[in-house]
């Protein structure tokens, strides 16, 4: 049961809130997306890397001084409601919603594909589904609970792909980087793609509210999170085309598993299959955590249904938003295919962190000129990935304005409905 009484407890540390982030970011990208991006850009997959991860960086600057100026369980939601507009805010968490229950959906699929390298009988789909309700009792039990768990998981994926990184860096073969086109269009298209696994990053100002000393760790964690994910991703996606090349990891559904493979050691290969099972995991981990929050969030506003913003009196967790999410994700792996989830997911991380980044230009105490340049340096860097998805995934573009389209008249007819209750109150 749950009660208006009930409130978020400040449980998370500095070192659990890096990790939630760590966890968000690290496995999409490097155990699901890699091939995906070698398909587009090449050899040269890693210059997509650090083109998404430059992105990242100019927004996660944003968000770091929206965090110290108020850090708020919502983060990007709260930011445009209060800075730009009630209807901007309305989008950005519509928005946000709707990609991280991509995101969830997405790494659930990989998470299936990593597991039927090993069990080849398995049925993917089934697989991917059942995964989210399991982690959705996770998350259900408890906030402190999902974080310390989560950190496990960050620990044993970072130690295979080390391992990934170490022993591979031994069997590279330099005719592999051959052609090696950093300057071209499927470069600047792949970051598109690469961009859904730095998505995660700012996992920390959702969960805000329950994060000790959050004016300082919440920055902090962002920023340590981005750097520990983008380092791991060049030397991952470094090693992964020297062992293979990107044609073999673009027609592959586990590429990491794949390049190892070449090794010959099967207690490596093991090592990191067992990584991808735990780094697809523990992304879908902190993507429930993330869009219950946001839910709580936006119903503590009553843009969605209040009883989203419901706490658990025994586990203080939105339990209402974590029932509703799961389910959905776990419907939507059944009908998606992964190429298209990711393209979707990106839209929608885009159209938020632009908002993020135009809440923070507007921030009253931001008079050095230098900030404001940052943060007009991530609107722009957004709004022409946005354009380079209309290119790539026409189709994605489409499905993310009709959501775009779809949130929008729902908040006007909430509007309208909130306003006629207050007359007929008056009256």
């Amino acid at each position: 049961m749950a009660n208006k009484e009930t409130k978020l407890k400040k449980t998370l540390g500095l070192l659990d809130t890096t990790a939630l982030s760590v966890g968000a970011i690290i496995g999409g990208g490097i155990f699901v997306v890699i091939g995906i991006t070698a398909g587009i850009a090449g050899s040269a997959l890693v210059i997509s890397m650090m083109i998404a991860s430059l992105v990242a960086l100019f927004t996660a600057l944003s968000f770091s001084e929206l965090a110290k100026w108020q850090p708020v369980e919502g983060s990007v939601y709260e930011y445009a409601h209060q800075l730009i507009s009630p209807f901007s805010g309305f989008l950005a968490g519509w928005m946000w919603i709707i990609s991280n229950t991509f995101i969830g959906a997405a790494v659930s699929i990989g998470f299936a594909y990593y597991l039927s390298a090993a069990i080849p009988s398995l049925p993917t789909k089934i697989v991917a589904s059942a995964l989210v309700l399991i982690f959705t009792i996770i998350n259900f039990i408890g906030v402190h609970k999902s974080a310390r768990f989560n950190t496990l998981l960050v620990i044993v994926k970072l130690f295979a792909l080390l391992i990934f990184i170490i022993v591979g860096a031994f069997y590279i073969t330099p005719s592999n980087f051959e052609p090696f086109s950093p300057i071209n269009t499927g470069v600047l298209f792949g970051a598109v793609y690469v961009f859904f696994a730095y998505a995660g990053f700012a996992r920390a100002a959702v969960v805000a509210e329950e994060v000790k000393n959050s004016n300082r760790n919440v920055p902090r964690a962002m920023l340590y999170s981005l750097g520990i994910s983008t380092a791991i991703y060049v030397l991952v996606g470094f090693v992964a085309v020297g062992l293979i090349g990107a044609p073999e990891l673009a027609n592959s559904n586990s590429p990491l598993i794949d390049a190892i493979s070449v090794t010959g050691n099967q207690l490596v290969i093991e090592i990191v299959s067992i990584g991808g099972l735990i780094a697809t995991a523990s992304v879908l981990l902190t993507a429930i955590l993330g869009v219950s929050r946001m839910t709580y969030s936006m119903g503590r506003r009553r843009d969605l249904p209040q009883t989203l913003s419901k706490l658990h009196t025994k586990f203080c967790t939105p339990y209402y938003s974590i029932i509703i999410i799961g389910a959905i994700m776990a419907v939507l792996v059944l009908f998606f295919d992964l190429t298209r989830v990711v393209a979707i997911s990106a839209f929608a991380s885009l159209f938020y962190y632009a908002l993020a980044n135009i809440a923070a230009i507007k921030l009253k105490n931001r008079k050095r000129i230098k900030q404001k340049l940052v943060s007009l340096a991530g609107l722009v860097s957004c709004l022409i990935m946005l354009s380079i998805i209309l290119v790539v995934s026409p189709d994605s573009w489409l499905f993310g304005v009709s959501c775009l389209a779809i949130g929008s008249i729902y908040y006007f007819l909430r509007n309208r409905q909130k306003n006629t209750i207050k007359i007929n109150k008056n009256n």
